[in-house]
């Protein structure tokens, strides 16, 4: 075994749960994860090859073969679309001298395309060596393969004033986004983590989850889960020991809020987590970040360092015997599926994103089989600020059905891209007023997961659960987009993230994809948007997890919003052919094969025929 992969092994204690952690170690050491390194991983973990390369071909970031001495990945949105993508692309193939998924001739590059990267208030955007790069053009791109080629760093480049990579002025100068309205939750100068932990652990665990539960919070990961029913179950389920996990993957097209609130309220989120861990019994915490978030992960451990300091964090929080508690960071690597919990916790196990068979709920059974509270970022962090002010002052917040506020990630159409927080209840008419979206034709909520709102007919829908329960991304379009370009950029995304673990989504997805194409190169009939339905019920009834339950609704939404698109690209069927058959390229097609099936003795005879003719 090699020494390097050993010492890992070591470190890690050779804990199978840390495999992607490895992964990652070898990967950056070595540019990839060779095939000498899984093998070595795999005896020191008594593991197959096999179970090692069946979580590394898994996830999008890890590489095992050589990809380049700078791996760039370009995120391919609808918003980078809208901003000039395709001239960037086309500048990135020109400056590095290959084409995207290939690397260059010197080794030098490698050019890869990826989904949302969390930044879509300022696309198109790019990832090189981890480091963001934003607001991309041509010109923009040629300085930056330039300065590569001449030897700069992608760190150097990003920061030339060497600011420190722990702090939240460096995070700042990579990626600016626009906080423009803030509310009574989210970016407060007046929250002090020390106080209310204090005060949290003056109370009974039984106290901290009744208060959580009176407050209606319900999960801002997107089912919308009681917070407080949650902690309870996780508390009164047998198990030796209980966990916790932060879901920081927000990896929905559209979505950066959590990016935003871990930058400029991190200690909000870490005092959510530890006041959960006391309410549950949890010792251990796990925070997952997405792997497009790695240059958060310096700034981040710097604040837990922090915290462990004040004895916030480790043994014997605040001198109480009964109760210690910690958080370690684990990087994804590139998984949207992750953002399901179940699947998360499989990530967390060193697995494949594969979604568990629920029941058992990760309550019962989550990471290591014990019983597991995942909640994401901005739960955690409104849970801190309830702690702080009071359930009755939360729950006075709002509409009867979703109290207390929401945090949006705005992009698209609009004058002032950025983050809001809006109080449910918020019309869809106030929301496109606040944002500066003047013509603003179809919304989407809550990213491709979500709904297609038609401004003409929806401008007075509310974001309540009950109606537009959005997880935090809301794109515009105006009346110059076309819809079903859209539709269909995000049927792809789903088919190239779902896991596969179930055929109607793995397979449907991509006949969802066929028949938007069919639709666009006007070649569909009614029968087409009849199978589209039929078809998208067959997804949505038979998949374990939310990619597959929610992947058919671009289709759905639009079609249910803006019919006139779909019906203005239908055909006639003529004959007992579908409109899609090309008669005469089929004729030509068989008229190709016959040829090179025929036998060369038929060929020269039929030859010889035709001399005589």
């Amino acid at each position: 075994m090699s020494n390097d992969v050993s010492s890992i092994l070591n470190q890690y204690q050779h804990r199978r749960d840390r495999l992607l952690d490895m992964l990652w170690q070898v990967q950056n050491r070595d540019g990839y994860i060779s095939r000498p390194a899984t093998e070595a991983l795999a005896a020191g973990l008594n593991l197959s090859v096999l179970d090692v390369q069946e979580t590394l071909s898994f996830y999008h970031f890890f590489h095992s073969r050589p990809s380049g001495e700078h791996k760039i990945y370009l995120a391919d949105t609808v918003i980078a679309r809208m901003n000039g993508y395709e001239a960037v692309r086309e500048a990135l193939e020109d400056a590095v001298g290959c084409q995207f998924g290939q690397v260059s001739v010197d080794g030098c590059f490698g050019l890869f395309d990826t989904h949302c990267i969390g930044l879509s208030d300022q696309e198109p955007a790019m990832l090189v060596d981890g480091i963001p790069f934003t607001h991309l053009d041509p010109a923009k791109v040629r300085h930056v393969i330039t300065a590569l080629k001449n030897g700069t760093t992608a760190q150097a480049l990003a920061n030339p004033q060497q600011l420190a990579e722990d702090s939240v002025e460096y995070i700042d100068n990579l990626v600016k986004t626009q906080v423009y309205h803030a509310g009574p939750i989210f970016f407060q100068d007046d929250f002090d983590i020390k106080a209310v932990v204090t005060d949290i652990l003056a109370k009974r665990p039984e106290e901290v989850v009744y208060a959580t539960s009176a407050s209606k919070l319900r999960g801002r990961g997107g089912a919308g889960f009681s917070a407080g029913l949650k902690w309870q179950l996780c508390r009164d389920a047998p198990g030796k020991q209980k966990y916790l996990i932060c879901n920081a993957d927000e990896g929905e097209p559209g979505t950066y809020k959590d990016r935003v609130i871990m930058t400029k309220s991190p200690e909000q989120v870490f005092a959510g987590m530890i006041i959960a861990a006391y309410a549950i019994g949890a010792k251990e915490g796990i925070f997952y970040l997405r792997s497009e978030y790695a240059y958060l992960v310096p700034y981040l451990e710097a604040k837990l360092t922090d915290l462990r300091s004040q004895q916030l964090l480790g043994e014997q929080i605040q001198g109480r015997t009964d109760f210690s508690f910690d958080i370690r960071i684990q990087l994804g690597a590139g998984a949207y599926i992750c953002g399901d919990e179940s699947a998360l916790i499989e990530s967390c196990e060193g697995k494949r994103g594969t979604p568990r068979v629920k029941p058992p709920f990760p309550v019962q059974q989550g990471y290591l089989s014990q019983p597991t509270a995942v909640n994401n970022v901005e739960t955690f962090a409104t849970v801190a600020r309830i702690m702080q002010k009071g359930a009755k002052w939360y729950e006075a917040m709002g509409t009867s059905t979703s109290a207390g506020t929401r945090l949006i990630s705005v992009a698209g159409d609009v004058k002032k891209p950025g983050i809001y927080e809006i109080e449910w209840g918020s019309t869809l008419s106030d929301v496109l007023s606040l944002v500066g979206a003047e013509n603003a034709h179809a919304v989407q909520i809550s990213g491709p997961s979500g709904e297609c709102v038609s401004v003409s007919k929806g401008a007075q829908r509310k974001f309540d659960y009950s109606d537009l329960s959005c997880n935090g991304s809301v794109m515009v379009f105006n009346q110059q987009r076309d819809l079903l370009a859209i539709v269909r950029d995000f049927i792809h995304f789903f088919m190239e993230e779902s896991c596969g673990i179930c055929v109607p989504c793995r397979a449907g997805n991509v006949a969802l994809y066929d028949k938007i194409n069919l639709i666009m190169n006007g070649h569909a009939v009614e029968q087409d948007l009849d199978e589209i339905i039929a078809w998208s019920n067959i997804i949505r009834s038979t998949s374990r997890c939310g990619l597959g339950t929610t992947s058919s609704k671009p289709i759905l939404t639009t079609l249910n919003q803006f019919p006139e698109i779909y019906q203005s690209k239908l055909t006639q069927q003529q004959g007992p052919l579908l409109a899609s058959f090309d008669l005469n390229a089929a004729m030509e097609g068989f008229a190709v094969a016959s040829e090179a099936l025929m036998p060369k003795t038929t060929k020269a005879a039929a030859g010889s025929q035709e001399a005589i003719k």
